[in-house]
């Protein structure tokens, strides 16, 4: 073996074990945030159909979810009121982190997500608007009809900020554009609501301020098929997400058709958006928090694996919110806005912090 060879070997053959190398560690890292992921996913089932103004032991509870066996209370609140309740947290929890992600990668900025753009409040407002005049006027207001209203209303704060995007590239001025979109259409709702005559439109404004209580299987079910078509889309869109996470230019080298990519984007994101504000009011910092705790956690950004653990991880964020928001001052519930914002603005300070300090 001549010097040339020997010294092409002893370069290449370290190089190549330390990416594979490397390659298993964050593999096996991945995998064991997922575990950690599901074991939590697991316990907090449990704890949720455990806790509440009924206690159920933990043997009542697998013989009323496997064999369908036990008190007919039990059953009952088992299958109507609390299963409902934690299905559709784990769905519309994981649909914001989605939406977030989606978001983010649009706006390129880590800060954007539904409730901090005003999303959620745009959403929210066109969604009270369409139940007061059905109401007003004696008509039932379906679910097709709630997820229409929040995706128009979702589709008009997006392009608002998007206009306001071209304009300002700062990610604290855009900030702040977001949240006077969301103080805009909070005061126009609040405005709808205070006014309203209808006892039954009154009670709108616990809705307005964010929950999960009040789920019904068929709630589920379509939350189910819109969330669910949300995350099988955006997962077929994960090879051009990962070419646009590294430049417009060089996605568009790809083959990615920028324009009609920029709108599938805003399109899913508004679409998941609207299905959790129409069922569960606004829910706050989800989508910014959730989707910078899993990047972290499982040191990787590519989207193949950051979409489903944005799906699993808040959902799992959403269901811990959901048991403290039910339980921390029972029999009062909590709006879960307020859980999710006492540990998930925390985390937003420390994103604009940690950001400023590398710039």
């Amino acid at each position: 073996m001549s010097k040339t060879e020997a010294k092409t070997t002893n370069y290449n053959g370290p190089t190549l074990g330390g990416y594979h190398e490397a390659n298993f560690r964050r593999r096996t890292r991945c995998v064991i945030v997922f575990a950690v992921m599901i074991a939590a996913f697991a316990v907090t089932i449990v704890v949720n159909i455990n806790s509440g103004n009924v206690h159920i032991g933990i043997g009542d509870i697998a013989r009323a979810i496997f064999l369908r066996e036990g008190p007919d209370k039990v059953l009952d609140i088992i299958w109507t009121i609390r299963l409902p309740r934690i299905i559709a947290s784990m769905l519309l929890g994981g649909a914001l982190a989605l939406a977030g992600f989606l978001l983010q990668t649009f706006f390129e900025n880590p800060i954007a997500g539904p409730y901090v753009l005003g999303i959620s409040s745009g959403a929210k407002m066109v969604v009270a608007i369409a139940m007061i005049v059905f109401m007003q006027n004696g008509l039932h207001v379906s679910s097709a009809t709630l997820i229409i209203a929040a995706f128009i209303g979702s589709l008009i704060a997006t392009m608002f900020i998007v206009a306001v995007s071209y304009r300002i590239r700062n990610m604290a001025a855009l900030l702040v554009a977001g949240i006077m979109v969301g103080y805009i259409c909070n005061a126009v709702t609040e405005f709808i609501i205070t006014f309203a005559e209808d006892s039954d439109i009154a009670n709108l404004h616990v809705w307005s301020m964010g929950s999960f209580s009040g789920m019904s299987w068929s709630n589920v079910g379509v939350c189910l098929i819109v969330v669910g078509l949300g995350f099988v889309l955006t997962m077929l869109m994960s090879k051009p997400i990962g070419a646009f996470q590294m430049g417009q230019n060089y996605a568009a080298s790809m083959g990615v058709n920028i324009k009609w990519f920029k709108i599938a984007l805003i399109t899913l994101s508004s679409l998941l958006t609207a299905c959790v504000t129409a069922y569960a009011g606004p829910i706050s910092f989800v989508g910014i928090a959730v989707p910078f705790l899993i990047k972290g956690a499982m040191g990787t950004a590519k989207p193949l694996v950051v979409i489903p653990g944005c799906m699993l991880g808040g959902g799992v964020f959403c269901m811990i919110c959901d048991v403290i928001a039910r339980l921390a001052f029972a029999p009062q519930e909590l709006n879960i806005s307020t859980v999710t914002a006492v540990f998930g603005a925390p985390v937003v300070i420390y994103m604009m912090v940690s950001r400023r300090r590398q710039l």
